[in-house]
């Protein structure tokens, strides 16, 4: 393994334990669990995964987004060890796969999966172009990538406002719940879309909790030919 790969698991075995993805889901502010219910609601319908569909998702935390798809076949890849552990409690029961490693580092087979979902992950990754190229070969001719980014530039103005206000003194370190302080990259969706477009022909564009409220920018994407 070598030192980037040693020092990402590191880092996001850190933020496991740090910010639990369980709790994460069930006990963060309302606000907060209303717009990841979105997010995964949004995800959910882009994928649109068949029964029997191969479906990859690259970074999948504690496996809450692959419990979507339980007719589908699964393949959860994460650099961290302490995620995949909570993946494997979270989707008991369900016809998955767990690979630890870098996606770019694992060499599956190309044009492998119907779908391929990356979710709130390239934000954490230094070099995040590798990771792209791989979704786009491993994604079938007829497969869709679903790929969502936080709007951080909106996210930290907002919270800037909120943090100076009453609530913000009462709530505290609570502002910061899930672990953006370790994010790499902050892109506003028309950024994204652009670093998308390198890659794939964007089909679709959501935000949750709203278009007009772009905390969540969700993109359904084919490869290009």
């Amino acid at each position: 393994m070598d030192q980037s790969q040693t020092s990402a698991e590191e880092m996001n075995d850190r933020l496991a334990v740090e910010h639990p993805i369980n709790d994460y889901y069930s006990k963060s502010l309302w606000p907060i669990r209303k717009i990841e219910e979105g997010r995964l609601r949004i995800i959910r319908d882009m994928v649109s995964a068949r029964p029997g569909d191969k479906v990859l998702e690259i970074g999948s935390g504690g496996g809450h987004v692959l419990s979507m798809f339980k007719q589908a076949k699964l393949t959860a890849v994460d650099v961290s060890g302490k995620f995949l552990e909570t993946a494997r409690e979270n989707l008991k029961g369900y016809d998955c796969e767990f690979i630890k490693g870098a996606i770019d580092q694992l060499g599956l087979p190309a044009a492998s999966f119907d779908r391929i979902i990356c979710t709130e992950v390239l934000e954490h990754i230094p070099d995040f172009e590798p990771v792209m190229r791989e979704i786009a070969r491993l994604l079938k001719p007829t497969g869709r990538a679903v790929i969502t980014v936080p709007n951080d530039p909106l996210i930290n103005a907002g919270k800037s406002v909120f943090r100076n206000s009453p609530v913000g003194w009462v709530l505290g370190d609570r502002v910061n719940w899930g672990g953006d302080e370790y994010h790499l990259h902050q892109w506003r969706p028309s950024e994204f879309r652009g670093v998308l477009s390198r890659y794939f022909v964007v089909e679709e564009q959501q935000s949750s909790p709203f278009n007009w409220l772009p905390i969540r920018a969700c993109f359904a994407c084919r490869a290009r030919a």
